[in-house]
């Protein structure tokens, strides 16, 4: 996602935490909001929890990449104003440096979604349609598209077939332990094997996580080759070539480990609030790179009812 009037967070302060963990304080006023509930509660990651009475804070591990250490992180947007999303948000588990190098980028907090709902709502075609969008964007606002590992996104969207959130969680939960209390690379599955996954709870789905990890060893799934696809199609085609992956899952990972945003997953949540709120037909293509946040939004105003 694109646009003019970007503003980048500003770390105000750093300290050590009572936890003896690193913590940042970000301010987070003038980037079109952001949601700590909203983008940890619209199904777009599954490694984070609500810390026990708070709605607005969570907990959970972010894979930085192959060999690389995780970062246990709480995310606390009590400083947040729940309605603009603008305030100060509280990130313990990183320094100042870490923030500034690989969390804004993660938390996607250099794009203004205020420009982007503008671009959305523009792209509506008639009234009716632009007040439906303008009532999800409503609810969905101070959601951000995080930029998630591929691999971790690969996995864990596999593995949402047929499945609720908390099955999800429990499954990756049991997944990481297997491997050390860390997300298991493709090495990892190949050494579980079928039926090591099926017996951590995978069902199904654990022969899709074996092929995946074998094509990706091979080489015939390649993510430098998927991130440099210019196509959509493209880029789609070849995640499908990955035993039960198809385009909704494909879909999720372009969108949340790629950082696709022209992309728009739809399963049955999503065919149900398109059929809802746009009875004639609805066509994400208008909407361009922000097809994905809409998408998010009207999956996030849907489950909210």
């Amino acid at each position: 996602m694109s646009g003019t009037g970007r503003k980048m967070p500003r770390v105000v302060s750093e300290r050590t935490a009572p936890s003896g963990l690193p913590a940042v304080s970000v301010d987070c006023r003038g980037i079109g909001g952001f949601s700590v509930e909203k983008t940890f509660d619209c199904g777009q990651t599954f490694r984070f929890f609500r810390l026990p009475g708070r709605a607005d804070a969570v907990c959970g591990s972010v894979r930085m990449g192959k060999g690389i250490p995780e970062v246990l992180l709480t995310v606390d947007g009590s400083g947040l104003d729940p309605d603009s999303g603008e305030g100060i948000l509280v990130l313990e588990g990183i320094g100042a440096r870490t923030f500034e190098e690989r969390f804004a980028d993660y938390f996607d907090l250099g794009t203004d979604y205020a420009e982007g709902e503008r671009i959305i709502l523009s792209a509506m075609p008639d009234e009716r349609s632009r007040a439906e969008m303008s009532e999800a964007l409503w609810r969905g606002r101070g959601i951000r598209i995080l930029r998630q590992d591929p691999w971790e996104t690969l996995v864990t969207f596999i593995l949402s077939q047929n499945n609720n959130i908390p099955r999800i969680r429990l499954i990756v939960s049991r997944l990481c332990a297997a491997c050390g209390d860390r997300f298991p690379d493709p090495e990892d599955l190949t050494r579980l094997g079928t039926d090591g996954l099926y017996a951590l709870g995978c069902g199904f789905r654990a022969k899709y996580l074996s092929d995946a990890a074998a094509k990706l060893l091979s080489g015939q799934v390649d993510f430098d080759r998927i991130r440099a696809y210019r196509r959509y199609e493209d880029a789609e085609k070849e995640l499908e070539g990955i035993l039960g992956v198809g385009p909704k899952v494909a879909a999720c990972v372009l969108l949340f480990g790629f950082h696709r945003t022209d992309a728009f997953p739809v399963d049955v949540w999503m065919k149900k609030a398109l059929a809802r709120r746009f009875p004639e037909g609805f066509d994400p293509v208008p909407l361009g790179d922000w097809a994905g946040y809409a998408q998010q939004c009207l999956f996030y105003a849907e489950r909210d009812g």
